[in-house]
C-alpha cells in the first residue's frame, strides 16, 4: 500500500506479506533500484518512508530475496525484463 507520509513530501510504503516472509526490501527508480530493508512492525507488516517529489515512480518488492510487485497496488508498468513493476503516484 502506497499512501502520504507523515511528513510533507513523503510516501509511506507497507505491506503485509501472505507468504510468511521474515525480509522485506523495497527498490525503486527513486533510490537506484538499490533494495532498501523495510521495518517490521508487531502486527506482521513492514514501513519504510521515503521523500519523493510529485511524480510516478516504478517499484518492486523483494520478499526473502524474491522479487514481486506490491500485492495492494494494482498499477504497473511493464519493465525491460519482461515482468511488471508496480507504480506509485505521488501527488
Amino acid at each position: 500500500m502506497v499512501t502520504n507520509g507523515r511528513r510533507k513530501g513523503t510516501t509511506r510504503f507497507a505491506v503485509k506479506p501472505d507468504n510468511g516472509a521474515r525480509s522485506v526490501k523495497l527498490a525503486g527508480d527513486f533510490n537506484g533500484w538499490r533494495p532498501a530493508t523495510m521495518r517490521r512492525r508487531g502486527d506482521g507488516s513492514y514501513v519504510t518512508v521515503v521523500a519523493l517529489r510529485p511524480g510516478s515512480y516504478e517499484y518492486k518488492l523483494l520478499f526473502d530475496g524474491r522479487w514481486a510487485t506490491d500485492p495492494d497496488n494494482h498499477a504497473w508498468a511493464m519493465n525491460p525484463y519482461g515482468t511488471l513493476n508496480s507504480v506509485a503516484r505521488v501527488g
